[in-house]
């Protein structure tokens, strides 16, 4: 199951164990389980401290249980954990063994300090990037609270349980039987869900703080780029934003980053996270501004959170990045999540063999219906001009394959349902104006993104199309207040251009500081 080298680095993995550990499995006669089987074994000979046995009688099958002997186990994995949740796996092996997990002591204390009974489910798909995360939260949280407890289910092996619940996105998250999230959630934003108290004593953490020199509002490569130049000036540094990576947390293919000929978005967003963890950097997480209030009397400038909390900068550095754009046609949002989606790599594999439209004819919506085609019955593509606007070479690659029909000059109207999910959309032909109806289970949306600035109209001066305006320094409409990223009026949405832009910004408001104090 596994070759020689990943062997000898689990192998050095292992070594960290402090306790023994058990694996149990439960199989029945498929090809899966005879593959667990193995990967059971390969990690079983790799440690004396690691056990494994074979006679569960789990409900599911095939799966295993992560726990120590003589206890009940707390962490189980329904299907295989390789690909992006290999990590997953190694990371449960390591810390129901004792290794410590890297996570700030005052959030351990919280977790251990739960009280109640949860028992978490969560559907992924082997090819999404933004399952682990999920996955690796609530393994952490069954290890260190006996309360607590998390099963990873991989939809792909268990599809009559993605269309009895009627999963059509991943990570999909279930409480005690319950629907309780979807899509990418941190550590600290689960233990908030499940624990009140933690989020409004964090609230009151944060208002508390006293004001910073340079407080940067998003955690993308403007925002981290902008932190770090900060930092490094020696002046007092914050960071806020909802989650640290920002959009490029849903890029997965990075080929065009310089010096490095191939990475992808969730191995650069933790890059970023570490560089800025190297600095003293107030790193705050989870927090979505809501407001900008300048208060040039005192010289300072507010920036109001949706968790009621607010925070206080002598500058104050705005990269909050963009959004997917959406249709904004009848049944998107009512099937968003239902059929309706935006990341191929995470969802597509819960659309095996049936059919698909992608929205979108630019590069992404192009390797989004090539990635598909891979995977479900028919792909249809959609796009709004009349040419594909796609680099040649993968309009050559979409049209040679067979399960793929691309349709232009197409402008999207409605998605349509049963009440449950997606059954199809309906596009009008913009040459003749007849309305057509194309059946399908699943839509992914492709067109472009959207800057994150709606909350701050009537503050900023902002672009026609929401950007917010800024000179060559990345200077806004406010003294004191800079933009970086894409959300500003800077031409190419790109990652380098951004880390270049929040850099420039935090120079200019080191500048900036530096003439204020002197005047």
């Amino acid at each position: 199951m596994l070759d020689a080298n990943v062997k000898a680095q689990i192998q050095a993995y292992l070594e960290k164990i402090q306790h023994p550990i058990e694996l149990i499995a439960s199989l029945d006669g498929g090809d899966a389980s005879r593959q667990m089987a193995d990967l059971l074994d390969d990690i079983g000979a790799l440690s004396e401290k690691v056990s494994v046995r074979t006679d569960g009688n789990a409900a599911r099958k095939p799966s295993f249980t992560v726990g120590r002997p003589g206890e009940e186990a707390r962490i189980s994995f329904a299907g295989i954990p390789m690909g992006h949740e290999f990590t997953s796996l190694i990371l449960a092996l390591l810390q129901t063994g004792g290794h410590p997990p890297k996570v700030d002591a005052g959030v351990i204390e919280t977790i251990r300090g739960i009280t109640g009974r949860f028992h978490f489910e969560t559907f992924i798909s082997l090819s999404c990037h933004n399952c682990p995360e999920v996955v690796q939260a609530l393994n952490l949280l069954s290890v260190q609270n006996p309360g607590i407890s998390h099963q990873m289910i991989d939809g792909a092996l268990f599809q009559d349980e993605i269309n009895a619940r009627q999963i059509m996105g991943v990570p999909t998250i279930f409480l005690n039987g319950e629907h309780f999230g979807q899509g990418r959630m941190l550590l600290e934003e689960i233990v908030g869900k499940i624990d009140r108290d933690a989020a409004q004593r964090e609230t009151e953490k944060i208002s508390a703080r006293a004001p910073f020199d340079v407080l940067v509002v998003g955690g993308g490569p403007a925002g981290a780029a902008a932190a770090i130049y900060a930092a490094r000036k020696g002046i007092r540094t914050a960071i806020v934003g909802e989650r640290f990576g920002g959009q490029v947390l849903d890029t997965l293919a990075i080929e065009n980053f310089i010096s490095v000929k191939a990475t992808d978005g969730p191995r650069l967003a933790a890059g970023l996270e570490e560089h800025v963890k190297d600095y003293d950097v107030d790193i705050i997480n989870l927090q979505t501004a809501t407001a900008l209030l300048p208060d040039q009397d005192r010289g300072l400038t507010e920036i109001r959170l949706a968790s009621g909390a607010t925070l206080r900068g002598k500058t104050v550095i705005l990269a909050t990045g963009a959004r997917w754009r959406e249709m904004n046609v009848p049944g998107e949002k009512d099937y968003r999540g239902r059929g309706v989606a935006y990341c191929p790599h995470c969802d597509g594999p819960l659309f095996k063999g049936k059919r698909v439209a992608v929205i979108g004819g630019g590069n992404s919506g192009v390797e989004a219906a090539i990635d598909l085609a891979g995977i479900v019955a028919q792909v249809t593509l959609l796009e709004f001009d009349a040419t594909l606007r796609a680099d040649a070479v993968l309009q050559k690659k979409l049209f040679s394959l067979p399960n793929v029909t691309v349709i232009v000059g197409a402008l999207t109207t409605e998605v349509s349902g049963d009440g449950e999910k997606v059954d199809g959309l309906r596009y009008i032909d913009r040459d003749s104006g007849q309305n057509h109806r194309i059946d399908l289970e699943g839509i992914f949306v492709q067109i472009g993104l959207l800057p994150n600035s709606e909350w701050l109209k009537g503050t900023v001066a902002l672009s026609p199309r929401g950007e917010i305006e800024v000179n060559a320094r990345g200077e806004t409409s406010i003294a004191g207040v800079f933009a970086a990223g894409d959300v500003t009026t800077v031409p190419y949405k790109q990652i380098v251009i951004a880390m270049g832009e929040g850099a420039k910004a935090s120079l200019s408001a080191f500048d900036y500081l530096i003439r204020q104090s002197a005047s």
